[in-house]
């Protein structure tokens, strides 16, 4: 036992040094195998045992703040009781807490403060509070911080075989390429690289030539040049050039080429088919233009330097042109500024006549400018045929001139004259007026052909065809005699002849002298409807003519055969239907040709780059009417132009001519009623041996109306020219006297 000095309390065993010793550290004792009930040293805490400590130590207060809290009852406090003092506890307040201290020290520990008893509390002599019946708080939910998520470190081996995996499908692509440029397909990338660089030049073919029968040019393709110009160019110098360039290029304004060549790209059009003098007077004052800005550029920086006037250029470009003027120009037609045809003969045969275009590829450098000696490639262009037509243009001429003096003594409004080789159905002139020049300003409505375009109602003329069946199917002859009245009712409507008169004994031929309605319809209410529409198809009626031209009409029948007689009626003396005036003509010809239709044809040959004639291919001719059917009515058409026929203007001295008028009422377009007229005449020479059919028409002429007054004259004038100049001899033969009444007494 040691001896305590005053209140120092008891040393614990092994707590502190011995008295008068410094306190030393206590050495870790290794443990040894015996002290198995020891606790063995464990291993550093790992960063991640660290972490799922502290998350569960986190959740642990989290729910212990979460638990709800017991309520204590409040008590009733006493006074505080008066305490006793002791001895010690007299010593005064500061030697007891520096005593309490040198122990701390002398201890190596910490004083303990005591903590005052509570005093008991009096329990008030009131009743007890009733326990309230409140249910306890919910306790407030709160997130449950989850634990980080731990990153794991990857396995570099992976990685390594990852990325040698990926390289190595990139180098095989690459590798892919390479073989694919450079083995498989080398020629096709060395191409589209030499595009890039390259600028390709359309080759125009050379359009075919369209001539005459006797090879006299109608249209040909003259050498002519498209100017171009690059806009990068010619942008800082646009307002010079354009001043050049206005006046000498018809169509186009200043200010258009201005802007065309201020405008973005490398390339635009300003100008087409322009002759090449044009372009060199163009060339010559661009180069005249150049010579002071060159004077006033020498000796400057280049930056300083004005433009010169340059970025002009040229292709060939060529134009068509029509040396005869407006010879034709209705049947030839017209190109337009691509080279292609907009009318005529020129759009239907475009495809024969453009032959095919061929190209040119030349590399260029970066101001487009050709490389010279660099790689190029040339396609040359294929030209087209060239078309001989059956046209005489010496005839066509003189037809033009006369119907235009026609049209024009007469104040019609259009004319048409349509001459036709008997024998082969060439047409030899086919002569509209008004007309056009192809060489000059015109407009769309000049592009018609009326000849082949234009429907009209033909008249008495048709009596020719009506006649020809009537004799062909044996209803009628040479020694028919008919007793016609001045009108006919037909199905409750009345029908006159174009004169008046009472009853007249008519022979056939006296009716077509005449041109009776009246006696037309009586000799051919005698033939079967249906038949009747029969020949009317044969000789081409409501059907095309077969020259296949652009625009033709095949004129109007009624469909069917099933008519009423108020149809037939009209037909027969040729109102009812309508025709185009090559129709017309060519079903005359049959008649003057011995019953035999010839189709019309205006194509004679087309002619290759070598000058070789290929002929063209037609329908052939077929019979519509007998020989002897067709000798009649020309016996009945030789009548017209006698001394009392209708037309004895239209006789030629020295040939015997066949022929026959027509004056028919037309319709007023858009009216639908008859408003206007058209006179005609059809005839052929000589009669006895016919080489030529000539066929008239005249619209709304003015004045006094016939087709032997007005058709008849013209008729006589190109026939005669056409005789002339083909050399066809006189027959000799002797006008007919022809009876054309009849009395009874010699009935």
């Amino acid at each position: 036992m040691t001896d305590r000095r005053g209140n120092e309390p008891p040393r614990k065993r092994g707590a502190a040094p011995g008295r008068g010793n410094p306190p030393s550290k206590a050495q870790p004792r290794r443990p040894s195998a015996t002290d198995s009930g020891r606790t063995t040293p464990q291993r550093p805490e790992s960063t991640r045992e660290r972490l799922l400590r502290k998350a569960r130590e986190e959740q642990e207060r989290a729910q212990a703040a979460a638990a709800p809290r017991p309520v204590k009852k409040a008590a009733a406090r006493r006074p505080p009781a008066p305490r006793k003092q002791t001895p010690a506890a007299k010593k005064t307040p500061a030697k007891k807490t520096a005593a309490k201290k040198t122990a701390a020290k002398k201890t190596g520990e910490r004083p303990v403060k005591k903590v005052a008893a509570k005093r008991p509390v009096k329990k008030t002599s009131g009743k007890k509070r009733p326990p309230q019946n409140r249910p306890a708080p919910r306790p407030k939910k709160r997130k449950v911080k989850k634990a980080p998520r731990m990153l794991r470190l990857g396995r570099p081996a992976l990685r390594l075989r990852m990325t040698f995996g990926v390289m190595a499908f990139v180098l095989s692509l690459f590798a892919g390429r390479l073989v694919l440029l450079q083995g498989v397909d080398p020629d096709s990338y060395a191409q589209a690289a030499t595009k890039e660089n390259a600028r390709s030049y359309i080759l125009h073919a050379s359009r075919g030539t369209i001539e005459d029968r006797n090879g006299v040019e109608l249209a040909v393709t003259e050498d002519a040049v498209a100017i171009t110009a690059d806009p990068q160019q010619t942008k800082p110098v646009a307002q010079q050039l354009a001043a050049i360039l206005a006046p000498k290029l018809p169509g186009t304004t200043t200010a258009k080429l201005v802007a065309a060549m201020s405008g973005t790209g490398r390339f635009t059009y300003l100008a087409r088919q322009v002759s090449p003098t044009v372009w060199s007077t163009i060339q010559a004052e661009i180069k005249a233009a150049n010579v002071p800005i060159a004077e006033q550029n020498k000796g400057k920086p280049k930056e300083q330097q004005a433009p010169m006037l340059a970025g002009l250029y040229t292709e060939e470009d060529p134009i068509r042109s029509h040396p005869n003027g407006s010879i034709a120009a209705t049947l030839v037609g017209v190109t337009g500024s691509d080279g292609k045809g907009q009318s005529g003969l020129e759009y239907g045969l475009n495809d024969k006549l453009s032959g095919k275009d061929g190209q040119a590829m030349y590399e260029v450098d970066a101001r487009g400018n050709k490389i010279p000696n660099a790689n190029h490639t040339v396609q040359e262009p294929k030209p087209g045929l060239g078309v001989q037509l059956t046209l005489d243009s010496d005839l066509q001429y003189f037809a033009e001139k006369r119907i235009q003096k026609a049209v024009e003594d007469y104040k019609a409004s259009a004319g048409t004259v349509v001459v036709m080789d008997v024998k082969s159905g060439e047409l030899m002139a086919m002569a509209n007026y008004p007309s056009f020049d192809p060489n000059k300003k015109y407009t769309s409505a000049d592009l018609n052909n009326p000849a082949l375009e234009r429907s009209y109602e033909p008249g008495s003329v048709q009596k020719v065809v009506t006649m020809a069946a009537l004799a062909d199917a044996g209803i009628i002859d040479l020694n028919t005699k008919l007793q016609v009245p001045g009108s006919i009712e037909v199905q409750r409507r009345i029908i006159k002849d174009h004169w008046s008169h009472d009853t007249m004994n008519l022979t056939i031929s006296g009716v077509i002298a005449k041109s009776s309605n009246v006696g037309t319809i009586m000799a051919a209410q005698k033939m079967p409807i249906a038949q009747f529409v029969k020949y009317l198809h044969d000789f081409g009626f409501g059907e095309p003519t077969g020259l296949n031209f652009p625009g033709e009409t095949k004129g109007r029948l009624s469909p069917g055969d099933e008519w009423p007689e108020i149809t037939r009626s009209n037909v027969a003396f040729g109102q009812g239907l309508s025709v185009n005036a090559v129709q017309e003509a060519a079903a005359v010809n049959a008649v003057a040709n011995g019953g035999v239709y010839v189709p019309p044809k205006v194509v004679r040959n087309y002619i290759d780059a070598n000058g070789s004639l290929i002929p063209n291919q037609t329908a052939p001719a077929r019979r519509v009417v007998s020989e002897k059917a067709a000798k009649e009515v020309t016996t009945m058409m030789e009548a017209v132009t006698a001394k009392k026929g209708t037309a004895p203007q239209a006789a030629i001295d020295g040939y015997l001519v066949a022929g026959k008028t027509g004056t028919a009422q037309q319709v007023v377009p858009g009216t639908g009623k008859y408003g206007a007229w058209a006179t005609s005449f059809a005839g052929f020479a000589p009669a006895d041996n016919p080489r030529f059919v000539t066929y008239v028409v005249l619209h709304d002429p003015q004045g006094a109306r016939g087709g032997g007054l007005q058709g008849g004259p013209v008729f006589r004038d190109v026939m005669s020219y056409a005789l002339q100049k083909y050399v066809v001899p006189p027959t000799g033969a002797q006008q007919p006297n022809i009876p054309l009444t009849w009395t009874s007494s010699k009935r």
